[in-house]
């Protein structure tokens, strides 16, 4: 499998995890490519044997089963090279995704055993996001974007976009990051800001909306005790 046809189909498995299909200006988007090219390309994916992904032209495209198995594949090595140059080499996690993107197609089946192995065989990556098991198993997520929240909830960080290393260093900055946990004190009702505290931090951090929806986290539910 060469490395353009890989790239595609991660990035079709990412985009269809928000939608059914992924369209060819939402995957020309992520791989900085023209649409044109794209749409050839989702063409010869669609005639292989056997066939990696269903494409209609004006609907888009999704993965068959092969194309999925070979999506995880790849994200499991993608996501393994980030944790063990993260975990390992000491890595800040804002550096380790371009550098997962140029090793994942290259890695053994080998390889990719031994760094799991020497990680104790890690279930999510530095940025919080699950890694297919060795069997290409993705664990179910619930995770919510943290712009849907609402004054008064409690949450705890579960994952957040590695695709902007600015955005990763700021979130850093203000300790956003998997496994902290937070509550919403208020939300613009003009600008949708959202005013934060984070749990044994002291003060507080405004975030925009654009910046809130890139923190994914699982909403604390609340019991209520009613008299009997």
């Amino acid at each position: 499998m060469n490395v353009a046809t890989e790239d595609y189909l991660k990035t079709i498995f990412n985009l269809t995890q928000q939608q059914d299909r992924a369209g060819t200006k939402d995957i020309a988007d992520r791989l900085g490519i023209s649409q044109a090219s794209v749409t050839g390309y989702l063409q010869k994916l669609a005639g292989s044997d056997p066939p990696l992904i269903l494409y209609k032209k004006r609907d888009g495209a999704s993965l068959t089963e092969a194309g999925t198995r070979w999506a995880l594949k790849v994200i499991r090595n993608h996501r393994l090279i980030e944790t063990f140059l993260y975990r390992t080499l000491g890595y800040s996690w804002d550096r380790v995704h371009d550098e997962a993107c140029r090793m994942e197609h290259v890695i053994s089946e080998e390889f990719e055993a031994r760094i799991a192995e020497l990680l104790g065989n890690p279930t999510h990556d530095p940025h919080g996001d699950p890694i297919p098991d060795r069997n290409l198993h993705m664990p179910d997520e619930k995770a919510l974007s943290l712009a849907e929240l609402q004054p008064g909830d409690v949450a705890m960080i579960e994952r957040v976009s590695d695709s902007d290393a600015a955005l990763l260093r700021y979130l850093e900055k203000n300790r956003l990051v998997p496994g902290k946990r937070l509550t919403v004190k208020e939300r613009s009702p003009f600008d949708q800001n959202m005013t934060l505290r984070i749990h044994g931090v002291r003060g507080k951090v405004v975030l925009g909306p654009s910046v809130a929806q890139q923190v994914f986290v699982e909403k604390e539910v609340r019991h209520v005790h009613t008299a009997a």
